[in-house]
């Protein structure tokens, strides 16, 4: 049986924020607050969490999860050959509603689905969100919804679609943007926008002035 903490209660989010932690250790998903939608995350490192993750949302490997860390200097262990155009990006809109797309380390023992040997990367505008990554490490992170349903702004509308597939349920009110991040392909020598969302194409070409928009 799943249970939901309110977040905007210091005694409830301390407690929510252990089990929350306590569940990702155990292999199990947690719905959490980001600044753009609701989450549905689990240990980005252990493939049987991975996969219920997936399962949970009714997607293939085709789809892969994208990876939310708590700080910018993670990212020295998760991704290689990342440009300073990358950096760029990082420094403008981290924490952010900007997703990159990154070559990941080969030496990395996680299966996030067919990945081709990338990750899709974010950190989170969220303190609850932040806090939680830096007691748990990176988690496999994607929307908190059923396949071909709308991203949840509430966690009412994860906790509708997901039930008690997830174990915990931190409620940090309504999400910021209600709208999902920008996503940015970082793997080549010029940074393709592969998703419109929270982060303007216009806003990202005051950072990378040539920026393509992808087809």
């Amino acid at each position: 049986m799943s249970r939901r903490y309110d977040c905007a209660d210091a005694g409830d989010r301390a407690t929510g924020l252990r089990e929350a932690a306590s569940a990702i250790r155990r292999g199990e998903l947690v719905v959490l607050p980001t600044d753009t939608v609701y989450g549905l995350g689990a240990d980005a490192f252990n493939p049987e969490a991975v996969a219920g993750l997936l399962a949970a949302k009714g997607r293939g490997r085709s789809m892969p999860s994208p990876v939310l860390v708590g700080s910018p200097t993670t990212l020295h262990g998760l991704v290689t050959d990342f440009s300073e155009q990358a950096w760029e990006l990082v420094d403008a809109f981290w924490p952010g509603g900007l997703t990159l797309v990154a070559k990941h380390q080969p030496s990395l023992r996680w299966d996030l689905g067919e990945t081709r040997g990338t990750v899709a990367v974010r950190m989170p505008l969220h303190p609850v969100a932040i806090e939680l990554l830096n007691t748990t490490g990176p988690l496999a992170v994607s929307s908190a919804n059923k396949s071909g349903q709308p991203a949840p702004a509430h966690c009412e509308d994860a906790e509708s679609q997901l039930g008690d597939s997830v174990a915990i349920y931190l409620d940090g009110g309504t999400a910021e943007h209600g709208l999902a991040s920008s996503i940015v392909d970082v793997t080549g020598k010029v940074p393709v926008l592969l998703r419109a969302g929270a982060v303007s194409i216009e806003q990202l070409r005051e950072v990378v002035p040539d920026l393509e928009a992808g087809s």
